[in-house]
C-alpha cells in the first residue's frame, strides 16, 4: 500500500503536529510505502522509514501544482492524507489530488475545535471557511479525529459525518520511566508557548499557592512568540513569583526527557487540545499529569494517574493543592498507573495498525 501524507511543516518549532508525523512515520513506514510531502524549513525533524518530498510554498501556485501532480503521478498512491487546516496549501493539494481521482483523508489535528474556531472568527476563520476550508472538509472521503470528543465536535459542524477515531500514539518502548518518585520539588509545563495553552492559569495558580510551593521550581519549557513570553514573564513578576517560574525555552532530545522524569508533576492547563501528545509522554515517563477538560484525557481519572479539571485558575489551584497533599508512595502509584495507561492504549505501533485498517476499509468500500 502506498500512502502520501502532506503536512505544512516538519519544523520542530511547528509543535505537536510535526512531532506527531515523526512518531507516526516510524511505525506506519514499516507497514506501508510511506511518502511525506512538506516544505523546506530550517529545523526539520528527521523522518524514518519514509521518503520526504519538499514542495514549493503555496504562494508559488503554479510550481506547487505542477510538482504535486508530478509527485502523485510518480508515486501513484492508494490514499492521500492531508494534515491540518487553515493553511491554503492543505485545501489546494486536497482539491488537486481528488481531481486526479485519489481518495483523501483529512486530519484537522484539533484545528476545527470550538475554541480554535471562535478565535479570530470574523477576521480569519470565516473568510477561510468561505474561500476553501469548509469545502475541503465537506469533500474529504474521510475525516480522522484523535478522540471521541473531537468526533462529536466535528459532527456538530455538520460538514461531514464520515469520521474515524484513531488516537495519537507515542513510541512508549523508547521512553525511559523514572525509577524514583522522591520529590524534586519541580513542576513542568512543556509545550508550545501560546495563549491557547493556558499558561496564565498555571502562573496565577502558583501565585495563589506561593507559600505551599516554597522551594519549588515551575519550569515553562517551549518555544513561542517573544512578545507573549515576555507578557508571561511580566505577569509572574507582578504576582511576585518570578523566583519560582523559570522559562526554559525550547527543549529537545535528552534534555526534554530529563525534564519529564525530574518533574514531580506535569501541568498542561490548555483551553483546547485534540490529543496533547505531551500528556502521553509525561505519563510514559512515570510523571502524574494535570490537564483540562479541553483535552480528551478523562483516562487520567479512570486510571488514577492525574487530574482532569475544568479550564481556569481555580481548578488548577485545586489540582495543585491535591498534588501537594500526596505522599511519595501515592505519587509513585499514580506514575506507574500512567505508564500502564500509555502502554495499554497509546502505543504508536497500535495506532499505525489502525491507520492501515482505515485505509484498507476506504479502498474496499471504493471497490464495492
Amino acid at each position: 500500500m502506498k500512502i502520501v501524507h502532506y503536512i505544512p511543516s516538519l519544523d520542530r518549532t511547528w509543535g505537536g503536529t510535526a512531532f506527531y508525523m515523526q512518531l507516526l512515520a516510524k511505525e506506519l513506514g514499516q507497514l506501508t510505502e510511506l511518502h511525506i510531502a512538506s516544505h523546506a524549513s530550517d529545523n526539520e525533524l528527521p523522518m524514518d522509514y519514509s521518503t520526504v518530498h519538499r514542495l514549493p510554498f503555496w504562494k508559488n501556485y503554479c510550481s506547487l501544482k505542477c510538482e504535486w501532480q508530478q509527485l502523485l503521478n510518480d508515486v501513484k498512491p492508494d490514499i492521500v492524507h492531508i494534515n491540518c487546516c487553515w493553511t491554503p496549501s492543505c485545501a489546494m493539494l486536497q482539491r488537486w489530488a481528488q481531481s486526479c481521482g485519489h481518495k483523501v483523508v483529512l486530519t484537522p489535528h484539533g484545528m476545527l475545535e470550538p475554541w480554535i474556531m471562535q478565535r479570530h472568527y470574523w477576521t480569519r476563520k470565516f473568510p477561510a471557511l468561505l474561500l476553501y476550508q469548509k469545502s475541503a472538509v465537506v469533500r474529504a472521503e474521510r475525516l480522522h479525529a484523535t478522540a471521541e470528543s473531537e468526533k462529536e465536535n466535528l459532527l456538530a459542524l455538520g460538514y461531514n459525518n464520515k469520521i474515524s477515531v484513531i488516537a495519537n500514539g507515542v513510541d512508549v518502548d523508547s521512553i525511559e520511566m523514572k525509577t524514583s518518585w522522591k520529590r524534586n520539588k519541580e513542576i513542568l509545563f512543556l509545550s508550545r508557548v501560546h495563549v491557547k495553552k493556558g499558561i496564565n492559569f498555571l502562573i496565577e495558580a502558583v501565585a495563589e499557592l506561593k507559600s505551599e510551593l516554597h522551594g519549588y521550581t515551575v519550569r515553562i519549557a517551549g518555544e513561542g512568540e517573544e512578545s507573549y513570553i515576555n507578557e508571561l514573564k511580566r505577569r509572574a513578576s507582578d504576582l511576585g513569583i518570578a523566583d519560582i517560574i523559570r522559562f526554559e525555552g525550547g527543549v529537545y532530545g535528552d534534555r526534554k526527557w530529563e525534564l519529564f522524569r525530574r518533574a514531580d508533576l506535569f501541568v498542561l492547563p490548555t483551553h483546547s487540545e485534540n490529543f496533547g501528545i505531551v500528556v502521553a509522554e509525561a505519563l510514559a515517563s512515570g510523571t502524574p499529569v494535570v490537564t483540562t477538560e479541553g483535552t480528551p484525557w478523562s483516562d487520567l481519572h479512570d486510571y488514577g494517574c492525574g487530574w482532569w479539571t475544568a479550564v481556569g485558575t481555580e481548578p488548577t489551584v485545586a489540582a495543585l493543592r491535591s498534588f501537594l497533599g500526596l505522599s511519595e508512595e501515592e505519587l509513585e502509584a499514580k506514575g506507574r498507573n500512567g505508564r500502564r495507561l500509555v502502554e495499554e492504549k497509546y502505543s504508536e505501533r497500535k495506532v499505525a495498525e489502525e491507520f492501515v485498517e482505515m485505509y484498507n476499509n476506504m479502498l474496499d468500500n471504493g471497490k464495492s
